[in-house]
């Protein structure tokens, strides 16, 4: 089974970021996974020549080291058990860098509210974790729960979308929870007077895409159910959510994909900035 043995909780000490730490204690107490909690303290930019050295750099540490006192306050009163690392240099850099070197499973974040900013970019560090890391990484809204009795798996039929699938299988099987499984059918509205032998070819496409993975979950005794939407393809995926009142969105990404493809309007970007739970990307 693919299950989450080593987890990195990435925190800056916001409300979100420690939200996403006391979700991260409920998957590490079901799957028996270890935690580490990190905070990154950012380079200076400023003119070293004007001030202290030292005093610049203890000030620096003083949010991170506050957030991890913070995190294992927390951890104390979950009575969980937790390593707490604090690092420096870019946040994104350090965070996949020590995913990396460690070897750990998943990458937990936390994700604001909607602000327009925020569903454009999600926040800069998140947007570059998920874009450059090839560590799964799940993002957790603020009051939201993680939650895997109901579980959404997008596909396109891409192997991509066939790890997302799997990775969503293994946990439907270990919380004996079940699958809605969309596949979204996305054109210029023009095709459908101009091309209407094309949609109609896509949507059988999407239909077979969908039933592959369904045959494949109710072989593993997991009950699924079916979509094909159409339409703009995170607005299908995200409505579909809250129609259906999952836990968890899973869904599959490319292994780096870089800082320009992921917030040059990719599904998974948006599907994240916008959805009513916790979004799972799975890289393969």
């Amino acid at each position: 089974m693919g299950r989450y043995r080593k987890l990195l909780i990435a925190i800056d000490g916001s409300p979100t970021s420690l939200h996403a730490l006391r979700e991260s204690f409920k998957l590490a107490q079901n799957e028996g996974s270890w935690i580490t909690v990190v905070s990154v303290v950012p380079p200076y930019t400023g003119d070293l020549d004007l001030v202290a050295v030292g005093n610049v750099m203890a000030s620096m540490r003083k949010p991170c080291e506050e957030a991890l006192a913070k995190a294992q306050e927390i951890a104390n009163a979950e009575r969980a058990s937790i390593k707490t690392v604090c690092e420096e240099g870019e946040p994104h850099e350090r965070i996949i860098d020590l995913a990396d070197a460690e070897n750990y499973d998943l990458i937990v974040m936390g994700r604001r509210g909607l602000r327009r900013l925020e569903k454009v970019l999600l926040g800069s560090v998140t947007a570059k974790v998920i874009g450059y890391s090839h560590t799964d990484v799940i993002v957790v809204p603020r009051d939201t729960e993680v939650g895997w009795q109901r579980a959404l798996v997008a596909t396109d039929g891409s192997k991509y979308s066939e790890a997302a699938s799997k990775k969503a299988r293994d946990f439907a099987k270990s919380y004996g929870g079940e699958l809605k499984i969309l596949s979204v059918v996305d054109v210029p509205p023009e095709f459908y007077a101009e091309s209407p032998k094309t949609v109609d070819e896509l949507i059988k496409k999407a239909k077979g895409y969908v039933e592959d993975i369904r045959k494949q979950s109710e072989s593993e005794g997991i009950k699924a159910e079916t979509f094909v939407r159409e339409g703009e393809t995170y607005q299908k995926i995200t409505e579909l959510a809250k129609e259906q009142n999952v836990g968890t969105i899973v869904m599959g990404s490319h292994g780096r994909t870089g800082l320009k493809r992921l917030l040059m309007g990719s599904v998974t970007e948006k599907v994240i900035g916008h959805a009513p739970c916790p979004v799972l990307v799975v890289k393969s």
